[in-house]
């Protein structure tokens, strides 16, 4: 089967898992750390500024904590986006109002988000759709001129950028994601940025139960009754460890490479599957923008889309589409009258390929070849124009 995700990971991550072994020290340490002050380098932000956490959801359910929603008080986010970020919402007491995005780049554009906003608005949440930038420059212009919190889902976006500045700092919030289908990978974890220092302090004091300061053995060298309390408002245990963040630290080393090697994937499916009818590619990239290319997507007529994925499931081809409209889960309340048209034009026609660099070129050509068979095998029941 080629899939569409596979960890890429070797003799120099075992060998950082080993010297943690070796250390005695699995927990939340030096090397937890370590990989934050390398990971805030990477985004060239403040170390303090950037906590380690067990998942990206974890990043996501703290950034909503920070907003201090009220019941009524709403928060807007793109209708495809993971589910982690409407349940953070909903779980911390808001109300999730989903915009529409362009039906081929899958983000949302300034204008999507502005026709969503209303005065009970509190903040954006944005997601960039396969690891390219979209319309953030804007969004965030948009947010500050009128006082919403920005949060950047960057789970896809680990190496984008915007003119050299790295997707996830133009927010006041930002996450990421390293779990075992991300381009980063450590098996589970993540991490959340904070621009303000207020906030950033109070999300690691959250991502530890709400202590103020720790009561274990590294405390035990500054206070003499280092097992006293002190927790202003109650958090959970979602801090990262040593063992992650070491394998962590090795993915981020090898980040330059491994999305070398999806920018190279990338540019062969655009060559392989230039000309097919029916078949719409990625559009490009803006000029100014990089792109971690988390996803290739395709496009196609609705009446196809499903009948091809199931085509490649059969040829030993996994594909997907990320991401299922959130507007019509009945659980996030959207109203039945709701219509976000590149929402729906999106969700009934795109397909994700397999993309990550255990791909070698054949693959790739075998991909391509098995999508072009599944297409013309069906395309005489297309509707013309269908796709675009």
């Amino acid at each position: 089967m080629i899939h569409l995700h596979q960890p890429q990971v070797g003799q120099e991550e075992l060998g950082a898992v080993a010297e943690v072994f070796d250390s005695k020290w699995l927990g939340h340490g030096p090397r937890t750390q370590a990989f934050e002050a390398a990971f805030a380098a990477h985004l060239d932000v403040d170390p303090a500024h950037v906590i380690f956490l067990n998942s990206g959801t974890a990043g996501l359910f703290l950034a909503v904590e920070s907003l201090d929603l009220e019941e009524g008080d709403e928060v807007v986010l793109p209708s495809l986006s993971f589910v982690a970020a409407a349940n953070a919402i909903t779980a911390c007491g808001g109300r999730p109002v989903f915009c529409d995005v362009d039906p081929r780049t899958l983000n949302p554009t300034t204008e999507h988000i502005e026709h969503a906003v209303t005065e009970r608005t509190k903040a954006v949440l944005i997601l960039h759709y396969g690891g390219h930038p979209g319309d953030i420059v804007r969004i965030a212009e948009l947010c500050q001129r009128r006082g919403l919190t920005l949060i950047e889902d960057a789970a896809c976006s680990v190496a984008s950028t915007v003119e050299g500045k790295a997707v996830g700092t133009y927010g006041d919030f930002a996450l990421w994601s390293f779990d075992a289908m991300k381009v980063m990978v450590c098996g589970d974890g993540g991490m959340l940025y904070a621009r303000d220092a207020d906030a950033a302090a109070r999300a690691r004091r959250l991502a530890y139960h709400g202590l103020t300061q720790p009561t274990g053995f590294g405390h035990a060298q500054v206070s003499s009754r280092w097992w006293e309390l002190d927790i202003p408002e109650v958090g959970r245990r979602v801090i990262g460890n040593d063992l992650t963040a070491a394998i962590a630290t090795v993915q981020l080393r090898r980040l330059p490479e491994l999305v070398a090697r999806r920018r190279e994937i990338t540019q062969l499916y655009d060559r392989e599957l230039a000309g097919i009818p029916d078949l719409l590619t990625p559009p490009p990239l803006p000029d100014g923008h990089t792109s971690t290319y988390y996803f290739y997507w395709v496009q196609m007529p609705p009446g196809v889309r499903d009948d091809v994925a199931n085509d490649l499931r059969a040829a030993g081809i996994y594909t997907t589409f990320r991401y299922a409209p959130l507007h019509k889960v009945p659980t996030y309340g959207a109203p039945d009258d709701l219509t976000l048209p590149g929402s729906d034009h999106a969700a009934d026609r795109t397909l994700c390929l397999p993309l990550h660099p255990g791909l070698d070129d054949e693959d790739v050509h075998t991909v391509a070849t098995a999508l072009h068979k599944a297409i013309e095998a069906r395309r005489t029941d297309a509707v013309p124009g269908s796709v675009g």
